[in-house]
C-alpha cells in the first residue's frame, strides 16, 4: 500500500478510524477489523479517548497486544469523557496521556491529537504541555483537530522552539469542501499533514442512499439525527446521482470516488474511514487506489459546484 508522511510518521494512505469500536462493535468485533486492517497492510489507526466511552482505547489496546510495533497509533484528548477530563490545561493533558496509555496498553502514542481547541486554555500552555511530553518519549508526534487556519498559525507560534503540530485534522468530503478554500493551502505552506475525517460524508457517499428511493432500514443516517440533518437532503442527494454516473461509466464505485479525491490532494496523509466488519475494512483499502486524471478531477469539480447536475 502507499505510504506518506505525518511529520516522522510513515503512515498507510488508507487508515482505520476507531469510533465504531466500544459503541457499535464489542471487543471480539474490533479485534475482527483490526486483524482485517493489518492484513490489509493499514498500519494506522485514529481513535479518541472519547470514542465508545472510553472502550475504544481499551478495545483496541487489547487487539494490539504482542503487535503494537505492527502499527503507528494515533489517539486524541481535550473532548469531554466527563466534567472533570476535559479541555487542553498541562496538568490534564498529562492525565489524559498516562489514561490513554494504560488503556492502549502502550508506552508511547505516535501522534497525540488535541480534539479540539480549548478557550479556557492559552494554547502557549498546552503546547508546552505537549512538549514536555515529546521529549520525555511518551508521544512521538503531535497533532490537532478542528482548528481554523488562525487558530493553527497560533499554534505553531506559540510553540516556539518546542515541538509543533505535524498534522491537522478535520471534516473534508465531496460534500464537504471548506477545508480547500484555505486550510489545505495552509497545510502545504507549513508541511502540515491532513487528515479529513467524514471522509464518506456520513455514508452519503457509499451509494446507500438514492434519490427517489427507499432509505436503507438498517443505515446510519436512516436513523435521523444530526449526520442525517446535515447531509440526507435533495440537493447531495442529486450530487450523489451525479457522481455515481460518473464513477460508474469509468469502472468505479462512489466509494472508490470518494477515497481517491481526497487522496488526490497532495496535503492529505491517510483517508481515515471507520468499518464495523472486515469486509468493509478491504472495501476501503481497494477503493483508494483510482489515480484520477486532471480531467477527472474537473470534471468532478463541476458536478459537485452543481453545473454538471443533470437529473
Amino acid at each position: 500500500m502507499e505510504t506518506r508522511r505525518i511529520g516522522s510518521l510513515e503512515v498507510s494512505i488508507v487508515g482505520l478510524g476507531c469510533n465504531n469500536f466500544g459503541g457499535r462493535l464489542d471487543a471480539a468485533q474490533t479485534a475482527s477489523v483490526v486483524d482485517a486492517a493489518l492484513e490489509a497492510e493499514i498500519n494506522f489507526l485514529d481513535t479518541a479517548d472519547t470514542y465508545g466511552g472510553t472502550k475504544s482505547e481499551e478495545y483496541l489496546g487489547r487487539a494490539l497486544e504482542g503487535r503494537r510495533d505492527k502499527v503507528v497509533l494515533a489517539t486524541k484528548f481535550g473532548m469531554a469523557i466527563d466534567d472533570a477530563r476535559k479541555g487542553a490545561n498541562p496538568a490534564y493533558v498529562r492525565r489524559a496521556l498516562d489514561d490513554s496509555l494504560r488503556r492502549l496498553r502502550t508506552d508511547h502514542v505516535d501522534l497525540y491529537q488535541l480534539h479540539q481547541p480549548d478557550p479556557e486554555t492559552p494554547i502557549q500552555e498546552t503546547m508546552g504541555a505537549l512538549d514536555e511530553l515529546v521529549r520525555s518519549g511518551k508521544v512521538r508526534e503531535i497533532g490537532c483537530s478542528n482548528f481554523s487556519v488562525a487558530q493553527l498559525r497560533e499554534a505553531q507560534a506559540a510553540a516556539g522552539q518546542g515541538a509543533k503540530f505535524v498534522s491537522v485534522q478535520n471534516e473534508f468530503s465531496l460534500l464537504n469542501r471548506d477545508a480547500e478554500r484555505d486550510l489545505l493551502p495552509e497545510c502545504e505552506r507549513q508541511g502540515i499533514a491532513f487528515l479529513p475525517y467524514f471522509p464518506l460524508a456520513g455514508g452519503m457517499l457509499t451509494g446507500k442512499y438514492r434519490s427517489g428511493k427507499p432509505l436503507p432500514a438498517k443505515a446510519r443516517l436512516s436513523q435521523g439525527g444530526s449526520s442525517a440533518s446535515r447531509f440526507l437532503n435533495d440537493h447531495n442527494l442529486a450530487i450523489v446521482e451525479a457522481l455515481i454516473e460518473f464513477a460508474e461509466s469509468r469502472g468505479h464505485s462512489i466509494l472508490d470516488l470518494a477515497f481517491s479525491w481526497l487522496a488526490s490532494h497532495r496535503a492529505v496523509a491517510s483517508v481515515i474511514a471507520g468499518a464495523t466488519s472486515p469486509e468493509q475494512v478491504r472495501t476501503n483499502v481497494g477503493a483508494v487506489r483510482w489515480r484520477l486524471t486532471a480531467g477527472d478531477l474537473a470534471q468532478v469539480d463541476s458536478i459537485v459546484s452543481g453545473v454538471a447536475v443533470e437529473l
